[in-house]
Protein backbone atom coordinates (compact mmCIF):
# COMPACT_ATOMS: atom_id res chain seq x y z
CA UNK A 1 0.00 0.00 0.00
CA UNK A 2 1.14 3.37 -0.65
CA UNK A 3 2.45 5.86 2.18
CA UNK A 4 4.03 9.50 2.64
CA UNK A 5 6.93 10.27 3.55
CA UNK A 6 7.29 13.59 5.18
CA UNK A 7 10.55 16.01 5.61
CA UNK A 8 9.38 18.55 8.20
CA UNK A 9 10.65 21.88 8.92
CA UNK A 10 10.09 23.84 5.63
CA UNK A 11 7.42 27.36 5.74
CA UNK A 12 4.45 26.54 2.96
CA UNK A 13 4.80 29.88 0.55
CA UNK A 14 2.88 30.48 -2.76
CA UNK A 15 -1.22 29.64 -4.09
CA UNK A 16 -2.94 26.90 -5.14
CA UNK A 17 -6.48 26.25 -6.12
CA UNK A 18 -9.13 24.34 -3.77
CA UNK A 19 -11.09 21.41 -4.99
CA UNK A 20 -15.06 20.83 -5.59
CA UNK A 21 -16.56 19.62 -2.33
CA UNK A 22 -16.35 16.14 -1.54
CA UNK A 23 -19.32 16.59 0.52
CA UNK A 24 -21.62 18.60 -2.43
CA UNK A 25 -20.35 16.60 -5.09
CA UNK A 26 -21.51 13.03 -3.73
CA UNK A 27 -25.32 13.67 -2.77
CA UNK A 28 -25.48 16.06 -6.76
CA UNK A 29 -24.73 12.44 -7.94
CA UNK A 30 -27.18 10.67 -6.15
CA UNK A 31 -29.55 13.50 -7.17
CA UNK A 32 -28.91 12.45 -10.99
CA UNK A 33 -30.93 9.45 -10.36
CA UNK A 34 -33.91 11.71 -10.32
CA UNK A 35 -33.67 13.36 -13.22
CA UNK A 36 -34.87 12.13 -16.77
CA UNK A 37 -32.15 14.17 -18.83
CA UNK A 38 -28.51 14.39 -19.20
CA UNK A 39 -26.89 16.09 -16.39
CA UNK A 40 -23.28 17.95 -16.61
CA UNK A 41 -21.10 18.46 -12.96
CA UNK A 42 -18.37 20.51 -12.99
CA UNK A 43 -15.96 21.44 -10.41
CA UNK A 44 -16.14 17.46 -9.34
CA UNK A 45 -13.13 16.45 -7.09
CA UNK A 46 -11.09 13.52 -8.60
CA UNK A 47 -11.36 11.06 -5.23
CA UNK A 48 -11.85 8.07 -4.98
CA UNK A 49 -15.24 8.34 -3.27
CA UNK A 50 -16.45 10.20 -6.24
CA UNK A 51 -15.30 6.82 -8.62
CA UNK A 52 -17.47 4.94 -5.98
CA UNK A 53 -19.82 6.81 -6.32
CA UNK A 54 -19.93 6.41 -9.94
CA UNK A 55 -20.01 3.07 -9.91
CA UNK A 56 -22.70 3.06 -7.66
CA UNK A 57 -24.93 4.73 -10.84
CA UNK A 58 -23.57 2.72 -13.49
CA UNK A 59 -25.11 -0.22 -11.55
CA UNK A 60 -27.82 1.21 -10.46
CA UNK A 61 -27.71 2.15 -14.38
CA UNK A 62 -27.16 5.18 -15.39
CA UNK A 63 -23.74 6.27 -17.74
CA UNK A 64 -21.32 8.31 -16.22
CA UNK A 65 -18.76 9.54 -18.57
CA UNK A 66 -15.53 11.14 -16.47
CA UNK A 67 -13.47 14.48 -17.90
CA UNK A 68 -11.21 16.25 -15.85
CA UNK A 69 -13.18 17.17 -12.97
CA UNK A 70 -16.21 16.90 -14.60
CA UNK A 71 -19.09 14.31 -15.00
CA UNK A 72 -21.46 13.90 -17.47
CA UNK A 73 -24.32 11.76 -16.31
CA UNK A 74 -27.17 10.60 -18.90
CA UNK A 75 -30.24 8.26 -16.82
CA UNK A 76 -30.87 4.74 -17.78
CA UNK A 77 -33.86 3.90 -19.62
CA UNK A 78 -34.68 1.74 -16.39
CA UNK A 79 -33.56 2.21 -12.94
CA UNK A 80 -32.29 -0.96 -10.63
CA UNK A 81 -33.35 -0.85 -7.14
CA UNK A 82 -30.43 -2.44 -5.49
CA UNK A 83 -26.97 -1.24 -4.48
CA UNK A 84 -25.06 -4.53 -2.56
CA UNK A 85 -23.13 -4.03 0.11
CA UNK A 86 -20.01 -4.32 -1.89
CA UNK A 87 -20.52 -0.73 -3.11
CA UNK A 88 -21.75 0.71 -0.03
CA UNK A 89 -19.13 -0.66 2.64
CA UNK A 90 -16.07 2.11 1.80
CA UNK A 91 -18.28 4.81 2.11
CA UNK A 92 -21.12 5.91 4.36
CA UNK A 93 -22.71 8.48 1.67
CA UNK A 94 -23.68 5.66 -1.15
CA UNK A 95 -26.99 5.41 1.38
CA UNK A 96 -27.61 8.86 0.11
CA UNK A 97 -28.97 6.72 -3.40
CA UNK A 98 -32.10 5.67 -0.82
CA UNK A 99 -33.88 8.29 -1.04
CA UNK A 100 -33.55 9.32 -5.29
CA UNK A 101 -34.41 5.13 -5.79
CA UNK A 102 -37.84 5.16 -3.27
CA UNK A 103 -38.96 8.27 -4.95
CA UNK A 104 -38.30 7.71 -8.37
CA UNK A 105 -38.76 3.81 -8.50
CA UNK A 106 -41.36 3.21 -5.09
CA UNK A 107 -38.73 0.62 -4.45
CA UNK A 108 -35.38 0.18 -3.04
CA UNK A 109 -32.58 -2.14 -1.58
CA UNK A 110 -29.80 -0.53 -0.49
CA UNK A 111 -27.32 -2.07 1.90
CA UNK A 112 -26.38 -0.45 5.26
CA UNK A 113 -23.21 1.58 4.67
CA UNK A 114 -19.60 1.67 5.88
CA UNK A 115 -17.42 4.69 5.65
CA UNK A 116 -14.56 6.16 8.55
CA UNK A 117 -14.52 4.48 11.67
CA UNK A 118 -15.43 7.49 13.72
CA UNK A 119 -18.61 6.45 15.46
CA UNK A 120 -22.05 5.00 15.56
CA UNK A 121 -23.35 7.40 12.60
CA UNK A 122 -26.50 5.41 12.82
CA UNK A 123 -28.98 6.00 9.63
CA UNK A 124 -32.55 5.86 11.17
CA UNK A 125 -33.15 9.41 10.58
CA UNK A 126 -33.13 8.64 7.24
CA UNK A 127 -35.52 5.89 7.96
CA UNK A 128 -38.05 7.68 9.93
CA UNK A 129 -38.10 10.65 7.40
CA UNK A 130 -38.77 8.17 4.72
CA UNK A 131 -41.87 6.29 7.11
CA UNK A 132 -43.25 9.65 7.35
CA UNK A 133 -43.39 10.38 3.52
CA UNK A 134 -45.28 7.43 3.24
CA UNK A 135 -42.28 4.32 2.53
CA UNK A 136 -42.39 1.01 4.64
CA UNK A 137 -38.95 0.30 6.19
CA UNK A 138 -37.86 -3.04 7.12
CA UNK A 139 -34.13 -3.88 7.63
CA UNK A 140 -33.17 -7.18 6.66
CA UNK A 141 -29.77 -8.91 6.46
CA UNK A 142 -27.96 -6.07 6.50
CA UNK A 143 -30.22 -4.25 3.66
CA UNK A 144 -32.53 -1.07 3.90
CA UNK A 145 -35.40 -2.53 2.29
CA UNK A 146 -37.77 0.44 1.39
CA UNK A 147 -41.01 -0.03 -1.12
CA UNK A 148 -44.18 2.76 -1.02
CA UNK A 149 -47.16 3.32 -3.47
CA UNK A 150 -46.61 6.73 -3.57
CA UNK A 151 -44.34 9.37 -1.27
CA UNK A 152 -46.54 11.89 0.04
CA UNK A 153 -45.57 15.28 1.78
CA UNK A 154 -45.50 15.79 5.61
CA UNK A 155 -43.82 17.63 8.30
CA UNK A 156 -40.72 15.82 9.71
CA UNK A 157 -38.62 16.64 12.88
CA UNK A 158 -35.12 15.41 12.96
CA UNK A 159 -34.17 14.80 16.27
CA UNK A 160 -30.54 15.89 15.72
CA UNK A 161 -29.35 18.29 12.40
CA UNK A 162 -28.02 15.22 10.30
CA UNK A 163 -26.60 16.34 6.98
CA UNK A 164 -27.34 13.11 5.34
CA UNK A 165 -30.46 12.39 6.57
CA UNK A 166 -31.21 16.15 5.36
CA UNK A 167 -30.07 15.02 2.19
CA UNK A 168 -31.85 12.25 1.67
CA UNK A 169 -35.36 13.55 2.59
CA UNK A 170 -34.90 16.64 0.60
CA UNK A 171 -34.52 14.05 -2.71
CA UNK A 172 -37.23 12.09 -1.47
CA UNK A 173 -39.20 14.86 -0.89
CA UNK A 174 -38.78 16.65 -4.81
CA UNK A 175 -41.01 13.60 -6.19
CA UNK A 176 -43.71 13.28 -3.80
CA UNK A 177 -46.99 14.90 -3.58
CA UNK A 178 -47.59 17.90 -1.82
CA UNK A 179 -45.72 20.09 0.56
CA UNK A 180 -42.59 18.50 2.65
CA UNK A 181 -41.55 20.47 5.66
CA UNK A 182 -38.15 19.05 7.25
CA UNK A 183 -37.72 20.53 10.71
CA UNK A 184 -34.12 21.47 12.47
CA UNK A 185 -32.50 20.29 9.21
CA UNK A 186 -28.89 20.55 8.69
CA UNK A 187 -27.60 24.13 7.61
CA UNK A 188 -24.40 22.88 6.27
CA UNK A 189 -23.05 24.72 2.76
CA UNK A 190 -23.64 21.69 0.43
CA UNK A 191 -27.46 21.23 1.62
CA UNK A 192 -27.69 24.51 0.08
CA UNK A 193 -25.44 23.34 -2.71
CA UNK A 194 -27.58 19.83 -2.83
CA UNK A 195 -30.58 22.49 -3.15
CA UNK A 196 -29.87 24.89 -5.68
CA UNK A 197 -28.95 21.48 -7.54
CA UNK A 198 -31.99 20.18 -7.46
CA UNK A 199 -33.66 23.49 -8.07
CA UNK A 200 -31.76 23.70 -11.33
CA UNK A 201 -33.81 20.76 -12.66
CA UNK A 202 -37.00 21.85 -11.44
CA UNK A 203 -37.43 21.11 -7.99
CA UNK A 204 -39.39 23.57 -5.84
CA UNK A 205 -37.12 23.89 -2.44
CA UNK A 206 -36.90 26.93 -0.42
CA UNK A 207 -35.19 28.15 2.44
CA UNK A 208 -32.19 25.55 2.35
CA UNK A 209 -29.85 26.61 4.80
CA UNK A 210 -32.43 27.42 7.19
CA UNK A 211 -34.02 25.70 10.47
CA UNK A 212 -36.67 25.05 8.38
CA UNK A 213 -36.58 23.44 4.83
CA UNK A 214 -39.91 23.46 2.15
CA UNK A 215 -40.41 21.34 -0.38
CA UNK A 216 -43.13 21.29 -2.98
CA UNK A 217 -43.36 17.87 -5.08
CA UNK A 218 -43.52 18.12 -8.56
CA UNK A 219 -44.40 15.61 -11.45
CA UNK A 220 -40.17 15.58 -12.78
CA UNK A 221 -37.53 16.74 -12.85
CA UNK A 222 -35.28 17.83 -15.81
CA UNK A 223 -31.13 17.42 -16.75
CA UNK A 224 -29.20 20.39 -15.91
CA UNK A 225 -25.61 21.50 -15.56
CA UNK A 226 -24.17 22.59 -12.52
CA UNK A 227 -20.82 23.38 -10.86
CA UNK A 228 -19.69 21.76 -6.71
CA UNK A 229 -18.73 24.42 -4.80
CA UNK A 230 -15.40 24.96 -3.36
CA UNK A 231 -14.09 22.32 -0.49
CA UNK A 232 -14.32 24.41 2.53
CA UNK A 233 -12.73 21.17 4.80
CA UNK A 234 -9.91 21.58 2.25
CA UNK A 235 -9.06 24.64 2.07
CA UNK A 236 -9.26 24.87 5.93
CA UNK A 237 -6.61 22.14 5.78
CA UNK A 238 -4.43 24.38 3.88
CA UNK A 239 -4.97 27.04 6.34
CA UNK A 240 -3.89 25.20 9.24
CA UNK A 241 -0.95 23.59 7.54
CA UNK A 242 0.45 27.32 6.06
CA UNK A 243 0.03 28.24 10.03
CA UNK A 244 1.68 25.47 11.97
CA UNK A 245 4.75 26.22 9.36
CA UNK A 246 4.51 29.88 10.05
CA UNK A 247 4.06 30.44 5.75
CA UNK A 248 2.28 32.42 3.82
CA UNK A 249 -0.31 30.88 1.45
CA UNK A 250 -3.21 32.32 -0.98
CA UNK A 251 -6.12 30.05 -1.42
CA UNK A 252 -8.05 30.10 -4.57
CA UNK A 253 -11.53 28.93 -5.53
CA UNK A 254 -12.58 29.34 -2.14
CA UNK A 255 -15.55 30.56 -0.46
CA UNK A 256 -14.99 32.87 2.63
CA UNK A 257 -18.63 33.06 4.27
CA UNK A 258 -18.05 29.13 4.40
CA UNK A 259 -14.76 29.36 6.56
CA UNK A 260 -16.29 32.07 8.74
CA UNK A 261 -15.47 29.53 12.14
CA UNK A 262 -12.17 28.40 11.58
CA UNK A 263 -11.30 31.87 10.26
CA UNK A 264 -12.06 33.29 13.65
CA UNK A 265 -10.34 30.64 15.47
CA UNK A 266 -7.24 31.27 13.44
CA UNK A 267 -7.05 34.93 13.80
CA UNK A 268 -7.91 33.76 18.01
CA UNK A 269 -4.14 31.97 18.24
CA UNK A 270 -2.49 34.59 15.65
CA UNK A 271 -2.33 33.98 12.52
CA UNK A 272 -3.22 37.06 9.54
CA UNK A 273 -6.01 35.90 7.47
CA UNK A 274 -7.18 37.90 4.54
CA UNK A 275 -10.30 37.64 1.87
CA UNK A 276 -11.57 39.17 -1.08
CA UNK A 277 -13.86 37.73 -3.37
CA UNK A 278 -13.00 34.36 -4.31
CA UNK A 279 -9.50 33.96 -2.61
CA UNK A 280 -8.07 34.48 0.80
CA UNK A 281 -4.36 35.10 2.07
CA UNK A 282 -3.24 33.53 5.11
CA UNK A 283 0.26 34.38 6.70
CA UNK A 284 1.44 32.23 9.97
CA UNK A 285 3.26 33.61 13.04
CA UNK A 286 5.81 31.72 15.01
CA UNK A 287 4.14 32.76 18.29
CA UNK A 288 0.74 31.17 18.04
CA UNK A 289 -1.32 31.06 21.27
CA UNK A 290 -3.69 28.57 22.39
CA UNK A 291 -7.22 28.12 21.49
CA UNK A 292 -10.95 26.26 22.93
CA UNK A 293 -12.58 24.53 20.20
CA UNK A 294 -16.08 22.79 20.28
CA UNK A 295 -17.19 21.42 17.56
CA UNK A 296 -20.92 22.32 16.45
CA UNK A 297 -23.54 21.39 13.73
CA UNK A 298 -22.81 24.58 10.96
CA UNK A 299 -22.19 27.25 11.30
CA UNK A 300 -20.26 26.22 14.39
CA UNK A 301 -16.76 24.98 14.10
CA UNK A 302 -16.75 21.66 11.70
CA UNK A 303 -15.78 18.55 13.37
CA UNK A 304 -13.91 18.12 9.62
CA UNK A 305 -11.75 19.73 10.77
CA UNK A 306 -10.93 19.19 14.56
CA UNK A 307 -7.88 16.90 14.18
CA UNK A 308 -6.45 19.03 11.77
CA UNK A 309 -6.43 21.94 14.57
CA UNK A 310 -5.50 19.40 16.90
CA UNK A 311 -2.02 19.05 15.40
CA UNK A 312 -1.99 23.03 15.37
CA UNK A 313 -3.02 23.45 19.11
CA UNK A 314 -0.04 20.58 19.91
CA UNK A 315 2.93 23.52 19.11
CA UNK A 316 0.92 26.10 20.06
CA UNK A 317 2.05 28.44 23.53
CA UNK A 318 -0.41 27.24 26.44
CA UNK A 319 -3.29 24.51 26.94
CA UNK A 320 -5.77 24.37 24.16
CA UNK A 321 -9.41 22.63 25.05
CA UNK A 322 -11.07 20.59 22.53
CA UNK A 323 -14.47 19.52 22.70
CA UNK A 324 -15.68 16.91 20.45
CA UNK A 325 -19.64 17.43 20.42
CA UNK A 326 -20.69 15.31 16.90
CA UNK A 327 -18.78 12.39 17.05
CA UNK A 328 -18.25 10.09 19.46
CA UNK A 329 -14.69 8.30 18.42
CA UNK A 330 -13.10 11.44 16.91
CA UNK A 331 -9.94 11.75 18.86
CA UNK A 332 -8.31 8.40 17.58
CA UNK A 333 -5.77 10.52 15.85
CA UNK A 334 -4.72 11.68 19.43
CA UNK A 335 -2.53 8.18 20.11
CA UNK A 336 -0.74 9.13 16.82
CA UNK A 337 0.19 12.88 17.73
CA UNK A 338 1.09 11.70 21.16
CA UNK A 339 3.72 9.48 18.71
CA UNK A 340 4.79 11.99 17.31
CA UNK A 341 5.83 13.99 20.82
CA UNK A 342 2.02 16.00 21.32
CA UNK A 343 1.13 16.22 24.93
CA UNK A 344 -2.75 15.46 24.96
CA UNK A 345 -4.96 14.32 27.64
CA UNK A 346 -8.35 12.73 26.84
CA UNK A 347 -10.90 13.35 29.18
CA UNK A 348 -14.42 11.93 27.59
CA UNK A 349 -15.14 14.20 24.83
CA UNK A 350 -12.48 16.82 26.32
CA UNK A 351 -9.10 17.10 24.84
CA UNK A 352 -6.18 19.09 26.58
CA UNK A 353 -3.75 20.03 24.34
CA UNK A 354 -0.68 21.49 26.00
CA UNK A 355 2.06 23.48 23.76
CA UNK A 356 5.31 21.65 22.86
CA UNK A 357 8.22 23.28 21.42
CA UNK A 358 8.36 21.14 18.04
CA UNK A 359 6.85 17.59 17.02
CA UNK A 360 9.32 14.48 16.14
CA UNK A 361 8.99 12.05 12.96
CA UNK A 362 7.93 8.75 13.38
CA UNK A 363 6.15 6.07 11.74
CA UNK A 364 2.28 6.73 12.14
CA UNK A 365 -1.34 4.99 10.60
CA UNK A 366 -4.02 7.05 9.37
CA UNK A 367 -7.51 5.75 10.76
CA UNK A 368 -10.31 8.22 9.00
CA UNK A 369 -9.81 10.87 6.00
CA UNK A 370 -9.74 13.75 8.83
CA UNK A 371 -6.94 12.06 10.91
CA UNK A 372 -4.73 11.56 7.97
CA UNK A 373 -4.34 14.86 7.26
CA UNK A 374 -3.74 15.78 11.29
CA UNK A 375 -0.94 13.84 10.65
CA UNK A 376 0.01 15.18 7.17
CA UNK A 377 -0.06 18.77 9.16
CA UNK A 378 2.18 17.45 11.74
CA UNK A 379 4.37 15.74 9.38
CA UNK A 380 4.80 19.33 7.98
CA UNK A 381 6.64 20.03 10.87
CA UNK A 382 8.18 16.84 12.42
CA UNK A 383 11.88 16.39 12.21
CA UNK A 384 13.97 14.05 11.04
CA UNK A 385 10.77 12.34 8.60
CA UNK A 386 7.29 11.32 9.08
CA UNK A 387 5.95 7.75 7.37
CA UNK A 388 2.12 8.01 7.36
CA UNK A 389 0.81 4.43 6.03
CA UNK A 390 -3.36 3.91 5.19
CA UNK A 391 -3.08 6.99 3.50
CA UNK A 392 -5.88 5.53 1.12
CA UNK A 393 -7.91 7.43 3.76
CA UNK A 394 -6.96 10.41 3.33
CA UNK A 395 -7.18 9.96 -0.97
CA UNK A 396 -10.85 9.68 -0.08
CA UNK A 397 -11.19 13.35 1.02
CA UNK A 398 -8.06 15.15 -1.13
CA UNK A 399 -7.46 15.86 -4.27
CA UNK A 400 -3.71 15.11 -4.46
CA UNK A 401 -2.63 16.54 -1.57
CA UNK A 402 0.84 16.07 -2.16
CA UNK A 403 0.85 17.26 -5.34
CA UNK A 404 -0.52 20.92 -3.87
CA UNK A 405 1.35 20.80 -0.71
CA UNK A 406 4.71 19.94 -3.14
CA UNK A 407 4.06 23.51 -4.86
CA UNK A 408 3.71 25.23 -1.89
CA UNK A 409 7.26 24.04 -1.05
CA UNK A 410 6.53 21.26 1.71
CA UNK A 411 8.92 17.90 0.96
CA UNK A 412 6.71 15.18 0.97
CA UNK A 413 6.18 12.26 -1.19
CA UNK A 414 4.27 8.97 -2.30
CA UNK A 415 5.72 6.04 -2.57
CA UNK A 416 4.18 2.54 -3.35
Amino acid sequence: MARFIMSGGEELKGEISISGAKNAALPIMAATLLSEGDCIIENVPGLKDVRTMSFILRTIGARVEEGKNTLRIIPPQSLHYEVPYELVKTMRASVLVLGPLISRLKKARVSLPGGCAIGVRPINLHLKGLMKLGASIRIKEGYVEAQTSGLKGARIYLDTQSVGATENLIMAATLASGTTYIENAAKEPEIVDLANFLNRMGAKIKNAGSDIIEITGVPNLKGANYTVIPDRIEAGTFMIGCAITGGEVTLRNVRPDHLEAIITKLQEMGVEILSSGEVIHVKGNKELQAVEVKTMPHPGFPTDLQPQIMSLASVCKGTSVITEDIFENRFIHAGELQRMGADIEIKGNTAFVRGVPGLNGASVMASDIRAGAALVIAGLIARPETRISRIYHIDRGYEEIEKKLQILGAKIKRIQ
